[in-house]
């Protein structure tokens, strides 16, 4: 008796949560079969008291979506990016670089970088920035010797490293401007 119970049980979650694919006028391939898995389970146990083996259908599993990233959000359309950011970068072989970049909304940037404790340690660059097509980036192109790209997040820039990478480590939350 208990097993009945049991089955008609587990039938009865199987109708009613994983089959959303059947209409009310006919039944699935798996309301059937669970239909006649609990009849024939019933049909044994009143017939006999022998163990009969309760085997329910396979239940095809619905496809998961991956979320993805709406595009009509980013940084680019969805932040107040535009403005002046300042920070002190970490620096090889200096104190560190005192780093003030201007963004404005016009794709333009101003880039001055003094490298503490060096002679002939001010160095300024112009031109236009380029975002990616994530929207949540700008590259600077002609800035140094490297592809000098930022991160944008709000209120602030985060400076990645030669591969286009946030820096992670000991040092990363000294690769950071901050908007004024």
């Amino acid at each position: 008796m208990k097993k009945t119970l049991l089955a008609l049980v587990v039938a009865g979650f199987v109708l009613t949560g994983c089959d959303q694919k059947a209409t009310p006028e006919s039944p699935s391939q798996t309301e059937t079969d669970t239909a006649v898995v609990v009849e024939n389970q019933v049909q044994a146990d009143d017939a006999s008291t022998a163990e009969v083996p309760v085997t329910l259908p396979e239940i095809e599993q619905p496809e998961v979506a991956q979320p993805v990233a709406d595009s009509a959000h980013s940084a680019r359309n969805a932040l107040d990016w535009d403005g002046t950011y300042t920070g002190i970068l970490p620096c090889a072989d200096c104190e560190g670089i005192k780093t003030e970049l201007i963004v404005k909304k016009d794709g333009t940037f101003i880039l001055t970088e003094v490298y503490l404790g060096k002679e002939d340690n001010i160095f300024e660059y112009e031109g236009s920035f380029n975002w990616n097509n994530a929207g949540n980036t700008i590259a600077l192109p002609g800035a140094g010797d490297d592809s000098v790209q930022y991160f944008v997040g709000e209120n602030q820039l985060f400076r990645l490293d030669q591969e286009g990478n946030r820096v992670t480590g000991d040092l990363a939350d000294h690769y950071v401007l901050r908007k004024q």
